[in-house]
């Protein structure tokens, strides 16, 4: 810990009734063993929760896949890393020798989980009423600058849009099974990408909608996967 946790505290604009929970909340595994990973844990639902809960009122007609959408792209690890670094989180962390000397301080993993554990530690001494008000304001810009323009595109047009920022290889749809009568058939495709050793299997009454399942539930992994 390069830095006393008073002046993180004011910076974030918080004032823990208990500061040791805030210590804890910085305080990496590799420093001891009173360290934040339940801190995380519990954090992490709470900020899923209030985003979720916010995007539901921002976005009324959004369907249940696009709110998910946004929910990821606010609440992935590399979301939090930023927003960890722009208050300088990273000067206020205990860490042990072994990850100091590794350059820990700077690693979005380390960040992102300080961040959800200092949401923790804020529900453990003020309840959910605080951590809902200083989630949103530590949201509040990229909250603003949502839009559903790129989200309410179909599933298959935005993975293969991902590839192509990335400039990686199209994703590969293969049928898998065609099952049923004519008039009710199930088609079963899966989905590869460059991205993840991991494919997933989608399902519908057509070809075109077993695809975009099987695009949506990609989007979702790659989604997880960056968290």
């Amino acid at each position: 810990m390069i830095r006393k946790t008073e002046e993180l505290s004011k910076k974030l604009g918080l004032t823990f009734n208990n500061p040791q929970l805030f210590t804890a909340a910085l305080t990496h595994r590799s420093a001891s063993s009173n360290n934040n990973e339940r801190l995380e844990f519990l954090g992490d639902s709470i900020l899923g929760f209030v985003i979720a809960q916010k995007l539901y009122e921002l976005f009324p007609t959004a369907s249940e896949g696009v709110l998910s959408r946004l929910r990821a792209s606010l609440v992935n690890q590399s979301s939090l890393a930023e927003l960890a670094r722009k208050h300088q989180l990273g000067d206020y962390l205990l860490l042990g020798s072994g990850e100091l000397k590794s350059g820990g301080y700077r690693r979005d993993s380390i960040l992102s989980d300080a961040l959800e554990a200092i949401i923790g530690a804020l529900y453990n001494d003020q309840g959910m009423k605080a951590c809902q008000q200083w989630i949103l304001l530590l949201f509040a810009e990229k909250l603003k600058n949502l839009s559903l323009d790129n989200w309410q595109k179909d599933p298959k047009t935005q993975l293969q849009e991902l590839m192509q920022s990335k400039k990686m290889d199209l994703p590969d749809y293969t049928l898998m099974t065609m099952s049923g009568l004519a008039h009710e058939q199930t088609f079963k495709v899966k989905c590869t990408t460059s991205l993840t050793a991991e494919f997933c299997i989608g399902s519908g009454n057509s070809r075109k909608k077993a695809e975009q399942s099987a695009a949506e539930l990609m989007l979702e992994l790659l989604n997880k996967d960056t968290k």
